[in-house]
Order: structure tokens, then sequence, then C-alpha cells
């Protein structure tokens, strides 16, 4: 895929990012789960860590931001740029039918641990641990969602065994 294509495929999905996270959320204790990772781990898979990233951090903090968890903001966008950037390094230095699983595994750990210690730095860690089992719960069903999305849309967008990813 040609760079302008890249740079537009990653717009969307920074859009697609911020309306999974946006519309489709289940408010916790701490914050919210919701279905932005399955299009984090989607697109880094398909796009590689520097177009995954853009779109990781830009969707999501957006997100925190329209709901009004500015607090988060910071965190999320380097949470969610990390996520992208190790899930790509993961997905293209696996081989096999679990590469997606597996990278979706590192992103959400990264996310789970990420949340958590800045959630330490603002609540303490007992009320961290409170978001812990919602992140958890969150990063599983985004790991199934984007096995489906990423093997659907691998068909339309750059083969994801093509060495481009890994750029």
């Amino acid at each position: 895929m040609k760079k302008t294509g890249k740079f537009v495929t990653a717009s969307l999905f920074a859009a697609l990012i911020f309306i999974a996270t946006l519309f489709f959320n289940i408010k916790l204790p701490n914050g919210y789960a919701n279905l932005g990772d399955c299009f984090i781990i989607t697109v880094a898979c398909l796009l590689g860590a520097k177009y995954g990233a853009c779109s990781a951090a830009i969707g999501s903090t957006l997100a925190d931001i329209t709901l009004g968890y500015v607090v988060y903001a910071p965190a999320t966008f380097i949470v969610k740029a990390l996520m992208a950037v190790m899930c790509s390094y993961v997905f293209n230095h696996t081989k096999g039918k679990l590469r997606v699983i597996a990278a979706g595994l590192t992103a959400e750990v990264i996310m789970v641990v990420g949340y958590f210690g800045y959630e330490s730095l603002l609540y303490g860690v007992n009320g961290a641990v409170l978001s812990v089992f919602g992140n958890t719960l969150q990063g599983i069903i985004n790991i199934a969602a984007a096995l489906i999305l990423t093997t659907l849309l691998n068909r339309y967008i750059s083969p994801l065994t093509s060495t481009e990813n890994k750029k």
C-alpha cells in the first residue's frame, strides 16, 4: 500500500477507534470499558507500528476528552500508542495462525498494566486494583473482536503476510 493509502487508512482507523470507544462502552467504577482496542489491534497488525500508534493515540485520546475523562488523556495517549507499537512488533515476529492473538495479548497486557500504573498515581494502589478486572475483561473481548475483524479486513487491506507491515 502506498504512503497516501496508509495515511488515509490510518486516519479512518483513528475515527473508528474514536467511535468504538465513544459509543460502544460500559461505565465502570474507575472509567469505562469499550471496543476501541479491537481497532487498535487491527490497525497495528494491518498497517504497522507507526501508523497504528498514531491511530491509537489520536482516536483513544479524543474519546477520553469527549467523554469527560480528561485526566486520563495523557495516559491514554501513551498507553494506546505503546499498545500499537508492541502489538505490531509481536505480530511481525510471530509465525502461524496465532499471530493476531499473541499480538493482541501483548497489547492488552500493556493496557492493563499501563492504566494500573497511572491509576496507582491518581488513586493509590488500592484504588487502581478496582480497574484491573474491567480492563482485563475489556482486553479479552477486544482480542476476540480483533481476530474476527483482522481476518475479514485482511482481504481488503494489504495482506498480513506482506513485509510492508514491518516498516
